[in-house]
């Protein structure tokens, strides 16, 4: 029997267990379960000894890539079947890369604890730091108790602003959980969004033709930027149309008080707003609401003023 690396009499190396283990970097153990589940090729019997091949060291490594991939063992062996019969793997892997690739333009940075600290006005907030880890805002550099990774330099800009303008950490840490929770929904609703009216035709394979697989991945790279593009243009829309009716709300509040007065919230009805919506427009909501108010307190006060002064004369005739 050869060793690893060997050559045999037709120049094809040919291994052990052991040493396609250790070319591999699989273990022994891992080998023979692949072979049950049928994920390697049956090796060549020579005596009492198993001889392995190039063939099963490529294998294995096609494994272990599919395994860091995310995919199951049973969606590899699928895979590796469709390989077997020529159907191919270079679209379904290429798919796999532009799912798995970044999803934005923005680079990772690096940052030392000092010029972390520095950032947050100096303070040493070590819970804050673990929270920051915990979330994937910070990451450890493996073997630097000094040094982090940033994967998005823009949220941390975010963090730092929030906290110039006095709001604690781990508030900011607990708005961005909340955040997290409803972006990864419109994420997940999009994708299926997407899935249903685009995808379907090209993943109803199990696995994909490799044609298929090729043309989604091209799909993906077009569909990207819809996702944040259209985040982005309603988050725009949202934010101009709360932050004008909090403002307004504040602003006759402050005015109520002013006169001396109370000022209440008060819930219309979902058709009398989008009515509203449609005559002013949604920037002019607010004002006209008050208006109307306004309008029809004065014309019952007009009303009032007058049915006093009928009474009046009346009681003046009598008398």
């Amino acid at each position: 029997m050869t060793g690893a690396g060997a050559e045999a009499g037709a120049g094809a190396a040919e291994y052990r267990i052991e040493d396609l283990a250790h070319a591999s970097g699989a273990t022994v153990r891992t080998i023979r379960a692949y072979q049950d589940r049928g994920l390697l090729p049956t090796p060549e019997r020579r005596g009492r000894a198993n001889v392995y091949r190039e063939a099963h060291l490529a294998r294995l490594r096609q494994i272990a890539d599919l395994l860091d991939r995310g995919y199951t063992l049973a969606s590899i062996k699928e895979l590796l079947e469709a390989w077997d019969a020529g159907r191919g793997l270079g679209g379904v892997l290429g798919l796999v890369a532009e799912v798995q690739g970044p999803w934005t333009d923005e680079e990772a940075g690096r940052i030392t604890r000092t010029e972390l600290d520095a950032k947050f006005g100096g303070a040493q907030d070590d819970e804050a730091i673990a929270e920051a880890v915990a979330l994937g805002v910070l990451e450890r550099v493996p073997g630097r108790d000094d040094e982090f990774l940033v994967p998005s330099p823009q949220e941390l800009a975010v963090a730092v602003e929030l906290h110039g303008a006095g709001v604690p950490l781990l508030a900011i840490s607990g708005h961005l959980k909340e955040l997290r929770g409803q972006v990864e929904h419109i994420a997940s609703r999009f994708l299926e969004f997407t899935t249903e009216h685009v995808f379907a035709r090209y993943l109803g394979h199990r696995p994909p033709t490799d044609s298929d697989a090729a043309e989604a991945a091209s799909m993906v790279r077009r569909l990207r930027p819809l996702a944040q593009q259209t985040v982005d243009a309603e988050l725009a829309r949202a934010m101009r149309l709360f932050a004008t009716r909090h403002l307004h709300h504040h602003l006759v509040a402050q005015e109520s008080t002013m006169e001396g007065s109370e000022t209440r919230p008060v819930l219309l009805p979902r058709r009398t707003t989008q009515a509203v919506q449609e005559l002013v427009g949604v920037d002019h909501v607010a004002a006209f609401v008050a208006a109307a108010a306004e309008r029809e307190v004065q014309a019952r006060t007009l009303d009032a003023l007058t049915s006093s002064r009928a009474i009046a004369n009346k009681v003046d005739e009598k008398g």
